[in-house]
């Protein structure tokens, strides 16, 4: 009995020394498998890597569907650029079918602006005779839209060149007339008055009308037809009184729905397998995300236990670069896609329904989450050694690239600046900021640098020898010496990476200790990784998971 006794006790004495080595090796093979591969997940557990299988299959969903919204997409942008030209033609006189800078007709005498306004107003009048596509008039409540024409002009003036005296009054005051097209015949004679114009007063005239038009092309792809409204602006520009009035032509289409429609033959409506698609496409989305967001969990509490054991045993923190190594940044972006994957999903939807006509915002949101779904590709490269470089070059470059951008930057800001307000009067390349920043980049990368220096006017010698010295030393600043800084430090980090062994962190040495999981036999590890991340070596350990929240799938 005492020598029971003293077994029992002997027992309950080692039961914490046995349960510790075992809780940390648990601990050590849940960490590597965290940080294995899919496919070194799949040799260790035999668990088919079903996650990467429905990032794939997201990935050619999501391009599909792209695919499709941008083929739909262009015959909805040609219906609207082919219909804009032919209204330029309809109603702009001697229209030469090519638009200037920012107008499409200008005219230089008072009567050449009095024709161009009755041209517009009798071409309106005989639309349904002269026009050549489906267009009509556009009603509202059974009743024909009227044409609005209106002219601001200041409220007072009188201006005499020869003595140079001037009498304006800075308020403007706007006239407006509206005519029904079935009685716009009587215009002449109703509203002469109107017409007597004040060049010297006349800022604009504004011609506006509504017009209705049906997409038919969208028969040909199995789709209804898209009805149109057609809101047409057609401006007289006299705000600088030079002499030169610019006539443009503004077109905002908007599509809905066409009522009581029927097609008959081939052509069939399916939008209804669109939406099943793009309802599966919202399916997909949700399910990569939620599993994403379920792994950033369990990664917060697989550093939790590993921070509690390194307190415990070693009375010590987890540094931050063995923190990092839990927050996942691809996890990350392959939410941020999701998320913007169903917006656009839903607003296609909405688009093919004909519940919304939005369809710039719809593409970007499908195209920044295309992008970045391709772009979390380079994350199953990664498992790689040798694609894995660039990731590891782009890490260790980006902090270097950025400040070096920085200071870059403001040497580009002072020859943006500068190059705006010298040249900007001789040069159409620099009339404004943004178009200065993009020459000047395009100059960075070698394009049209003949054209600049050849287009610029020698009508002050100054500002032509000024521009000389400014291109001369912002191509050799910029190609020569910031350019090719740019790269060499890029190319240092690669050859950091490529020769370099890091040393270890505490992660890295913790999973480093103990047995590795035994392979079966005639497998080969296949080599470690690359430093700079935890070394997981290939295994086929068939213990199963006594708890599945502590084991993580990447």
């Amino acid at each position: 009995m005492e020598l029971l006794d003293r077994k029992s006790d002997s027992t309950s004495i080692n039961m914490p020394v046995t349960l510790e080595p075992m809780m940390e090796e648990t601990l050590r093979e849940d960490l590597r498998y965290y940080f294995m591969s899919p496919c070194e997940k799949y040799r260790a557990r035999r668990q088919l890597p079903w996650k990467l299988a429905l990032q794939i299959l997201k990935i050619v969903m999501i391009t599909t569907q792209l695919v499709l919204f941008g083929l739909s997409n262009q015959l909805v942008v040609a219906y609207k650029e082919e219909n804009l030209m032919a209204f330029k033609n309809l109603f702009l006189k001697s229209y030469s079918g090519v638009d200037e800078d920012d107008y499409s007709v200008a005219v230089y005498t008072k009567q050449s602006v009095i024709d161009n306004i009755f041209y517009v107003l009798d071409q309106y009048s005989q639309l349904d005779q002269l026009s050549v596509g489906p267009v009509s008039y556009a009603e509202e409540n059974s009743k024909l839209l009227p044409l609005v024409i209106c002219k601001e002009s200041y409220r007072l003036g009188r201006v005499e060149s020869s003595d140079e005296s001037y009498d304006i009054d800075a308020q403007t005051e706007k006239v407006c007339l509206t005519w029904d097209p079935k009685s716009i015949a009587t215009w002449r004679t109703n509203s002469s008055t109107f017409f007597e114009l004040d060049f010297y007063r006349l800022v604009n005239i504004e011609i506006s009308f509504t017009l209705k038009g049906i997409n038919l092309q969208t028969i040909s792809s199995h789709e209804p037809p898209d009805c149109y409204m057609f809101a047409v602006t057609i401006t007289f520009d006299n705000r600088c009184h030079s002499g030169k009035v610019k006539i443009t032509l503004d077109l905002d289409a908007v599509s809905s729905a066409c009522k009581n429609w029927k097609i008959s033959g081939t052509a069939q409506k399916n939008t209804h397998y669109l939406l099943i698609f793009d309802g599966f496409i919202i399916l997909v989305c949700l399910t990569s995300a939620v599993l994403c967001i379920r792994s950033i969990v369990l990664a917060i509490k697989l550093l939790q236990r590993f921070s509690k054991f390194c307190l415990k045993k070693y009375n010590r923190k987890v540094c931050e670069d063995d923190q990092r190594e839990f927050l996942n940044g691809w996890y990350v972006l392959v939410i941020i896609s999701d998320v913007m994957a169903i917006i656009g999903s839903v607003l296609k939807m909405e688009i093919q329904a004909k519940s919304m006509t939005s369809y710039d915002v719809c593409s970007i949101f499908l195209g920044t989450s295309t992008l970045m779904v391709w772009v979390g590709v380079i994350r199953y490269l990664g498992y790689f050694q040798k694609y894995n470089v660039l990731i590891l070059t782009m890490q260790a470059a980006l902090p270097k690239v950025l400040r070096f951008c920085c200071c870059a930057g403001m040497i580009y800001l002072g020859y943006t600046f500068c190059g705006w307000i010298v040249l900007g009067p001789y040069h159409e390349k620099f009339e404004g900021l943004s178009r200065v920043a993009e020459c000047l980049f395009s100059l960075v990368n070698g394009d049209d640098m003949f054209p600049t220096f050849a287009e610029f006017q020698q009508k002050n010698i100054l500002v032509w020898l000024f521009s000389r010295v400014y291109l001369y030393t912002f191509i050799s600043l910029f190609v020569y010496m910031v350019l090719s800084l740019f790269i060499a430090l890029i190319t240092d980090a690669y050859e950091t990476i490529k020769e370099t062994r890091f040393p270890l962190t505490e992660l890295q040495l913790f999973l480093r200790t103990g047995k590795d999981f035994p392979l079966p036999e005639g497998e080969d590890d296949g080599g470690g990784r690359e430093n700079g991340g935890p070394s997981v070596t290939l295994c086929c350990c068939t213990r199963a998971p006594k708890d599945d929240t502590i084991m993580l799938i990447s």
